[in-house]
């Protein structure tokens, strides 16, 4: 088994353990000294995991936006001058929130791209592979560490920012391009594209690599993915706060993604409780930065679900830990509707086993008084194939999820396809229920 960084990817677990204690008691005495933010949020004398989990409050997305508007654009959370930033980035703003945006200094920066360097290494990527990453290279993080970790390996990468469709599958055949970076509703995109194209794309292109992040997908996404491409698919996720890769799936076990424990220091805390889970229950994972010094981050409350194991569960040598499954579902994403749970993996996993469905949107709304799921669905389905369709969906939703929608079918190409992350659930209660 080969590493990206081997003394840090296999160091004895204890010795890990002390290793983070040491470097999360440094960043806490860093922030104290010079972030006004942090000086008031983090009592002196912590000698203690058990201490710190008890004193530090657990930080809120709200929390930040008030601290941002103390001085926009950072306000009083930065622990060292933005004057030293050498890049801005900012969160997506998918949910309709203010974004939080934070600066990298350059040795935060050279950091965040050696987290993307450990995924991808992990990932099969070696020097001399060429890359592609079909993102649109905005403000948002995203997938501009993955680009300048390419570089670092050793890759050769093919730009692809602001690019269509079309041109992008073109430069995956042309260039034989055997490592991809995209969300995976981008990679649905491409793959609807490419059969409008004529293209094969596991035969004509060569993409051995996926790493496809940003926003949670199904099962049954991931092998249509695979099967598309004739590839691996790799989950990876980060956070602009957080500011690199803090996990990414093994090759060794799927869907056990290693937290990248040197530089992060996670907890995973029951939902009503706060307080922790064990290993195999599921929690909401809340993290510290150990690694970033301009834009520091203590006790975050991701609202990500997630389910810890340890490291001995995965034969790989890491003496990581990791998520199993990566991010389940954010506790933001869940919707009740008559009683019964739902989140957007769910919807997207009934209809995604249906080949006519070409790309849906789904929304809560409220009829006549009665919470209710609305799904659109594309189609090149017509006549009496359309009607068996409404029928089918009805009936697979009502045996998987527990609720019969309301099915509404269009013709093919007239959703609107996202580049970045699909929303892919609106709840539109309040917006239906009077009318």
């Amino acid at each position: 088994m080969e590493y990206w960084n081997s003394k840090a990817e296999t160091m004895p677990r204890r010795e890990l353990v002390d290793w983070q204690w040491r470097r999360l008691q440094r960043a806490m005495a860093f922030a104290r000294r010079n972030s006004p933010f942090w000086s008031e949020r983090i009592p002196d004398g912590i000698t203690t995991p058990e201490e710190y989990a008890a004193r530090v409050p657990l930080l809120h997305k709200s929390d930040l936006l008030a601290a941002e508007a103390v001085a926009p654009p950072y306000g009083s959370w930065p622990s060292l001058p933005p004057e030293l930033g050498v890049r801005h980035h900012q969160t997506s703003g998918t949910s309709g929130n203010p974004p939080i945006r934070t600066f990298d200094t350059e040795r935060d920066w050279s950091w965040c791209v050696d987290t993307f360097c450990t995924a991808l290494h992990a990932n099969g990527v070696r020097p001399h592979h060429r890359g592609l990453v079909a993102f649109g290279y905005g403000l948002f993080a995203g997938f501009w560490g993955m680009h300048y970790a390419l570089e670092r390996m050793g890759c050769t990468v093919v730009p692809a920012g602001g690019l269509d469709s079309r041109t992008r599958i073109r430069l995956l055949v042309d260039y034989q391009i055997e490592v991809l970076g995209l969300t995976p509703s981008y990679a649905m995109r491409l793959i609807e594209t490419a059969g409008d194209m004529g293209i094969d794309l596991a035969r004509e292109a060569n993409v051995k690599v996926i790493l496809a992040g940003a926003e949670p997908r199904s099962d049954f996404t991931t092998r249509t993915i695979e099967e598309a491409f004739g590839a691996r698919v790799f989950n990876a996720a980060g956070t602009t706060e957080f500011g690199g890769v803090f996990m990414f799936e093994c090759p060794s076990r799927r869907n056990a993604c290693h937290i990248n424990e040197p530089s992060c220091y996670d907890e995973v805390l029951h939902p009503e409780t706060r307080q922790p889970v064990g290993y195999g229950e599921e929690g909401v994972r809340v993290t510290t930065g150990l690694s970033r010094e301009g834009i520091q981050l203590f006790r975050h409350w991701t609202e990500d679900v997630v389910v810890k194991r340890p490291y001995s569960d995965c034969g790989c040598g890491r003496t990581w830990d990791f998520y199993d499954g990566g991010i389940l579902r954010r506790v933001d994403d869940m919707r009740k509707i008559r009683g019964v749970s739902i989140t957007p993996v769910m919807i997207e996993d009934v209809l995604r086993g249906f080949e006519e469905v070409r790309e849906f949107h789904s929304a809560i709304r409220t009829v006549r008084g009665l919470d209710t799921i609305h799904v659109k669905v594309e189609t090149d389905a017509v006549g009496a194939a359309a009607e068996t369709l409404v029928a089918r969906i009805g009936e697979e939703f009502k045996r998987e999820i527990g609720i019969r929608p309301q099915v509404e079918l269009t013709e093919a190409g007239s959703l609107p396809r996202s580049l970045w992350k699909a929303a892919r659930l609106h709840d539109e209660r309040e917006l239906t229920a009077h009318g």
